[in-house]
């Protein structure tokens, strides 16, 4: 009996004074933390890169399970001083777990730069896009770094039923003219390229379309297949450059000049 008495005092005691002992669900969206990190980091980028007629960025994704990797990835983007901001390709998670979102974020803040953060497919699983929702801001969302407007979108269409536009053509023709005075050049980032299985293809030349309306439209980035792969998709001048996945170790490194850009890829 005085065994049993004990062992119901030591749970009672544990319920009580170890409450940071106990976990949610974990598709439970209780954020820790900073949240809303994409407009915070716009802030700090669009400050930084004004006036600048030079600006060079990192691209890179899919870090959904390769923590140590991204660590290391940050640990040597972080003995470099040349770099203004990093743009992450998106599936921040694998299963839209909520704690996967803040894993990575809190590596991720330890860049010695500011970072964006895309959507990914993995990232809209369970109740990751409203978590990415809280975490990062809208899947949709744009910045303007010296005079290049960055256009970052939801392509994600093999996580979504048609009841959501996906890509949102009307939020990227508002983007051709919006804040059109501050910007002479357009870079177009999304996680899903166009003519991959995952891309809704339907409207693939549609979208193509669309990206060639932007002012001085550079290239597009994209990830998500996990290799690094650079192709003139549809054969009109518009490459697109596909980010590797961390766990092979590497990332681009773009530098947007007056008079073009270079691309180069690293390897840690």
């Amino acid at each position: 009996m005085k065994k049993l008495n004990y062992l119901i005092l030591s749970v009672g005691c544990l319920l009580f004074t170890g409450c940071d002992l106990i976990d949610y669900h974990p598709y439970d969206v209780r954020i820790e933390g900073e949240t809303d990190i994409n407009a915070h980091h716009i802030e700090q980028i669009e400050a930084a890169c004004l006036g600048k007629d030079t600006i060079r960025f990192v691209t890179m994704g899919d870090s959904q399970r390769w923590y140590d990797e991204t660590e290391d990835f940050v640990n040597h983007l972080n003995l470099r001083n040349d770099i203004d901001f990093v743009i992450h390709g998106g599936d921040m998670s694998d299963f839209g777990l909520t704690d996967e979102f803040l894993w990575q974020r809190d590596i991720m803040d330890g860049l010695n730069v500011p970072y964006v953060v895309l959507i990914g497919n993995h990232d809209c699983l369970g109740t990751g896009e409203e978590t990415y929702h809280k975490v990062f801001g809208d899947p949709n969302f744009s910045f303007i770094a010296g005079r290049v407007k960055f256009v970052c979108l939801n392509t994600n269409a093999i996580e979504y039923d048609y009841s959501t536009p996906v890509p949102d053509f009307e939020f990227i023709e508002d983007e051709q003219t919006t804040r059109a005075d501050e910007f002479d050049k357009t870079v177009v980032c999304m996680h899903i390229r166009p003519g991959c299985g995952d891309f809704n293809n339907n409207v693939d030349r549609v979208f193509q379309h669309y990206v060639t309306g932007f002012p001085g439209i550079q290239f597009c980035t994209a990830a998500h297949e996990h290799r690094v792969f650079e192709e003139d998709l549809f054969g009109d001048g518009i490459m697109y450059y596909m980010s590797d996945c961390m766990k092979n170790r590497n990332y681009y490194v773009f530098t947007i000049t007056p008079d073009g850009y270079e691309r180069e890829i690293i390897y840690f």
